[in-house]
């Protein structure tokens, strides 16, 4: 059952354009392992209690996603859960889910729904619509107009979410290159789309100390052999073989560099099965999904972002805090985030001799490494840490709900 938000603490004129605290409706398809469910629950989390009343609206995580539904609950949040909302398309159940989301925005009567990825953000947006919801905010963490299907598709993709976005008050963006995209596909006005960065908890990564051995040891890697590390869904659009391609262009002997593999999914089973095809089973060691990742990060001399479309990848800005060099391919927003020679390297997408030679670069030139990874750290710190995203969506709740109310 549906449960409505706690009652807000006795105050006798909350500072909203409503006079009462607002009661924003969260959805997002599911709280995996990934930026946005990080996102969602931070910001969800976060926003002032007096001020703003929140429910959170999710589906269930896949197999080998990666469960962060926990974080959520540690947070004092119990997602409300409709089983039938997923990233998947599945009419039958699309229908069902839609049908929910309706008649929880009548239960819960909410001024204002924010969705966040695309399912969540078609179903859910449609939901509040036919709800009469007040207000629509939807944010984009990258998109799947690019990468992901087949051309036809993807036209068809464009139409739907060009008219989505006329239902909606505003779109938000995470970086400055996605806001350009969106803009240049038709998807909203100018007036329209707002950019605010991913806000993550990047106190934790703070403290980490490089040059642990604890994971070397335990993988038994040579010692003197350079560790790179990749942390993200094992799925087709993060092409994790254009890494291990790149890997074995990475030659040493004892020395040779070693990857650790931290998350799980759909291509777990054919990325091992490559990597004994590549002869590299000895040097690519498969993490599954961590809760000591900032232990992890110590151990790493790079981190690798490999993927043929990204938004704004999580691994990078938790790693550029960790004072670890990065490597990325340069694609989606991940421009705004590492730039070229002075926070990190980039190289084109599905090219591992670019990567291997970008990669080896940085092995053999310590102090470049440094320098990157020192002028990363307040980088990432000044643009993606989470005060300054709930700063940033409050008061555009509360001056979307004063547009409403002078309407």
């Amino acid at each position: 059952m549906l449960t409505t938000p706690a009652q807000a603490p006795a105050v006798s004129a909350p500072p909203t354009p409503l006079g009462r605290p607002i009661r924003v409706a969260r959805v997002i398809a599911r709280l995996n392992m990934g930026g946005p469910a990080q996102h969602v629950v931070l910001l969800t989390a976060g926003l002032d209690r007096m001020r703003f009343l929140s429910t959170l609206i999710t589906g269930v995580v896949g197999k080998d996603e990666g469960d962060f539904s926990s974080a959520a609950r540690a947070r004092d949040l119990e997602p409300v859960v409709i089983s039938e909302l997923g990233p998947a398309i599945h009419p039958g159940r699309d229908v069902v889910a839609l049908g929910k989301l309706v008649r929880a925005f009548r239960r819960l009567r909410p001024d204002l729904v924010h969705t966040h990825t695309a399912k969540a953000g078609a179903l859910g947006r449609v939901a509040a619509r036919l709800a009469g919801v007040p207000a629509i905010v939807h944010t984009f963490h990258g998109h799947v107009l690019e990468g992901y299907f087949s051309p036809g598709v993807t036209r068809l993709f464009l139409q739907i979410e060009r008219a989505l976005a006329r239902i909606t008050d505003r779109i938000i963006t995470l970086s400055p290159r996605l806001h350009q995209a969106l803009l240049g596909m038709g998807i909203g006005r100018p007036e329209q789309v707002q950019m605010i960065p991913l806000g993550l908890e990047l106190d934790p990564f703070l403290r980490v100390s490089p040059g642990q051995a604890g994971l070397r040891a335990a993988l038994a890697i040579p010692p003197g052999a350079p560790v790179l590390g990749i942390v993200g869904r094992l799925v087709p659009i993060k092409d994790h073989p254009t890494l291990f391609r790149a890997l074995a262009l990475l030659e040493g002997g004892s020395r040779a560099p070693h990857l650790v593999v931290v998350g799980d999914g759909e291509r777990r089973e054919p990325l091992r099965r490559l990597a004994h095809r590549l002869g590299l089973a000895s040097r690519i060691h498969f993490l599954g999904w961590r809760t000591d990742l900032q232990a992890v990060l110590g151990e790493l001399d790079v981190v690798i972002c490999c993927s043929r479309n990204e938004g704004t990848p999580v691994a990078l800005i938790e790693a550029m805090a960790a004072g670890i060099p990065v490597v990325s391919t340069d694609v989606g927003g991940v421009g705004d985030l590492v730039v070229q020679g002075e926070t990190g390297w980039l190289v084109p997408p599905d090219d591992p001799p670019a990567l291997a030679q970008a990669v080896q670069g940085l092995l053999a030139d310590p102090a470049l490494a440094g320098r990157l990874a020192a002028a990363a750290r307040p980088y990432a710190l000044s643009r993606h840490d989470v005060k300054g995203l709930i700063h940033k969506m409050e008061a555009l709740y509360t001056s979307l709900m004063a547009d409403k109310q002078k309407q």
